[in-house]
């Protein structure tokens, strides 16, 4: 919402993460890591948490060449965003999966963190 009192939709709402109470879109977040030089793609999704239903996990692929820690990736959003809107956790995969028409599919990154829950939120 800007200042004006205009909404703003920044992402797909089944996308959303919901931490603590904390309305928060994975688009957000994976700007952030986009702007570290060595991440060349990130996924961000929700995972079980118990304490507050979802945790914000990033799944990343790197830049050929370069590297990076999950704790700089973290630092490196905590500079950019509010802290609740920060990875919990980084994974680092070789490549991310895909639909049909090319774009990475959060779908299938998200399953198997909630593989085997009867419910989608903690």
């Amino acid at each position: 919402m800007d200042d004006q009192g205009y909404i703003y939709i920044v992402d797909r709402s089944k996308d959303m993460v919901i931490s603590g109470g904390f309305n928060i879109y994975p688009t957000e977040v994976e700007q952030a890591l986009y702007s570290h030089p060595a991440v060349y793609e990130a996924c961000v999704v929700g995972v079980p948490d118990e304490t507050c239903g979802e945790a914000v996990k990033a799944v990343v692929v790197l830049r050929p060449g370069m590297q990076a820690s999950e704790g700089e990736l973290i630092q490196h959003c905590r500079a950019l965003l509010a802290d609740f809107k920060k990875p919990r956790s980084v994974d680092f995969v070789a490549e991310l999966p895909r639909n049909p028409n090319g774009k990475i599919s959060r779908k299938e990154v998200r399953e198997p963190f909630w593989a085997g829950r009867d419910r989608r939120v903690g």
